[in-house]
């Protein structure tokens, strides 16, 4: 039976679309895979672009908020910001709670490539983080 993993980030816009698409990938059909925001910022362009590079196309993706999926049973509730992790409404649930904070490229002011640079930074920090996380929980 395929598992049900949640990733939750602030506004569902930039790091938890980056594990969305990277959970999808390593994931093999193994689960079902969504993310959400305590808000909705819609999606990032920059994450768009980055995820593209490595060839994971995430521009189908749609901001989404917790409470739209309050009655999905997650097995696995996966926190990629720590504004997430202290304001996340609670909804019962019974699931393995994960957390790993990753730096916020959409907040970083500077040159073009500086930017790139960092969204390329964290989508490397996740894409492992994902990889790894697979490979533990489902191999």
């Amino acid at each position: 039976m395929k598992k049900n993993i949640l990733v939750l980030c602030t506004g569902n816009s930039c790091r938890s679309q980056m594990a969305h698409g990277y959970l999808v990938h390593f994931a093999n059909d193994k689960a079902n895979i969504y993310s959400a925001g305590v808000e909705t910022h819609g999606l990032n362009k920059m994450a768009i672009k980055i995820m593209q590079e490595d060839g994971i196309d995430i521009s189908h993706h749609t901001s989404n908020n917790i409470l739209e999926y309050k009655d999905i049973d997650f097995d696995f509730v996966i926190t990629v910001c720590d504004h997430a992790k202290e304001v996340c409404p609670y909804f019962p649930s019974n699931a393995k709670m994960l957390h790993h904070n990753f730096s916020d490229p959409s907040k970083i002011k500077g040159t073009e490539l500086e930017i790139h640079t960092a969204f390329q930074n964290t989508r490397n920090e996740i894409k492992q983080y994902c990889k790894e996380f697979m490979e533990k929980y489902l191999p």
